[in-house]
């Protein structure tokens, strides 16, 4: 018999907050947190803007001096979201009050791209001096996309299943909806889930500007323009969100808050194209149709709120307002749709799970966060993608969806608690 699972905890490193009260306050009050990146010189690259993260203090999240001197930003912001997220949801898998089995507890974690940074700092040191002598002996487990999920499991004693998922800018939204599979079948009692990236580098900016990805737009406050008839690419974002999933009675038992009840997944590929997306929005729509089956939705009673992919890109926006024409019918003109990249920027692999926190939280509150600066519409992109300013309404159901590179569809499906 598949059991129910819930959200218990969760935690966020952003553009528009490092904890979950400041980043909902910023979201449902359309705070724009892209600005001029101060992180590194940019004269000479072709995008100065990004959504880098502020005032970010790794010691606050448990970490020591020695920990955040050899690891990579990514990781770091993996460890603090999930500090966040295990210590808003009271579980314990050490020490004498522990309250779930370690072997029962496992990890969900990945990266689109891993320790960026520390790849491309010792790879100078490698074209400097091709011996490699002077390349970090350290380099190859800072790295790797898996170690934030390898720390996050050494630092809460998780024995379970431990996986490193990466499907680019799907990656986090696969991550919970694997781990929300896990626990229906039994795998394990409760999962940290999500994503984290660091990719506001040089090589990055280049990398992604010269595929003509970026946007150039030299106004950190009009630059992000999902479903814009004036958008002109996505604009980078950094960060991580971490979700703790838990089998349903393993939650009640202990007493647990609950957020909202994980009740739907979708996994498609477009098989088209290395990074465009599918055109016609055929594939994403299945993924999204395969959520919603198995969701129960009913476009009779339901009222739904859609976190989009959004991410502001020419091709992207036309192919996802396809999609859900295709997987919802004449409903998706009454779906509640917003692109909170508008706001954060992408966040790539921790793009995913920072939306579906916000789908738990405007399920939860019962407001819809704004599309912000979308003042000029697009006729191609008419759907309800709430312009500006925040909604209040009775939500039933939400959805986060993303899709990645590689032509990774995901999507996620979550309702209000009920016994």
């Amino acid at each position: 018999m598949a059991k129910r699972v819930v959200a218990t905890g969760v935690g966020i490193i952003s553009p528009v907050g490092n904890d979950i009260p400041t980043f909902w306050k910023n979201l449902t009050e359309g705070v724009c947190g892209i600005d001029y990146i101060h992180e590194f010189p940019t004269e000479e690259l072709p995008v100065h803007i990004a959504g880098e993260i502020k005032n970010f203090q790794p010691e606050m999240y448990g970490m020591d001096k020695a920990f955040i001197r050899k690891q990579d930003l990514f990781t770091q912001y993996g460890v603090a979201a999930a500090y966040q997220a295990m210590t808003d949801s009271g579980l314990r898998a050490d020490g004498e009050d522990r309250n779930i089995d370690p072997f029962r507890l496992g990890v969900y974690v990945g990266s689109g791209i891993g320790g960026f940074e520390i790849q491309y700092r010792e790879t100078v040191k490698m074209l400097e001096e091709p011996s490699g002598q002077w390349v970090s002996p350290l380099f190859i487990p800072t790295m790797i996309s898996n170690i934030a999920a390898g720390h996050i499991a050494i630092k809460h004693n998780a024995n379970g299943p431990v996986l490193d998922i990466v499907t680019a800018c799907a990656t986090s939204t696969n991550t919970v909806g694997e781990a929300f599979r896990a626990i229906r079948h039994g795998y394990a009692d409760a999962i940290i889930a999500g994503g984290c990236e660091n990719a506001t580098i040089p090589l990055g900016i280049a990398g992604f500007a010269n595929a003509k990805a970026l946007s150039r737009d030299t106004d950190p406050n009009y630059a992000s323009l999902p479903f814009n008839a004036n958008r002109k690419g996505f604009v980078m974002g950094n960060g991580a969100g971490i979700i703790v999933l838990e089998e349903l009675e393993h939650a009640k038992a202990r007493g647990a808050r609950i957020y909202a009840e994980v009740v739907g997944y979708g996994n498609t590929c477009d098989a088209y194209h290395p990074t465009a997306p599918r055109p016609d929005g055929t594939t994403q729509a299945e993924c999204i149709r395969i959520a919603l089956r198995e969701a129960g939705f009913d476009p009779e009673k339901d009222n739904m709120y859609i976190n989009a992919h959004g991410t502001g890109t020419k091709l992207n926006d036309v192919a996802e307002t396809m999609a859900y024409k295709n997987a919802l019918g004449d409903y998706a003109y009454k779906a509640h749709i917003s692109s909170i990249k508008s706001m954060t920027g992408h966040m790539l692999g921790a793009a995913g799970a920072a939306e579906a926190i916000t789908t738990i939280f405007a399920l939860r509150e019962g407001i819809v966060p704004p599309t912000i600066h979308l003042d000029a519409s697009d006729p191609e992109c008419d759907l309800d993608y709430t312009p500006n300013t925040a909604v209040k309404t009775d939500l039933t159901i939400g959805i986060s969806d993303s899709f990645g590179f590689g032509g990774h569809n995901a999507c996620v499906a979550f309702r209000k608690y009920e016994e």
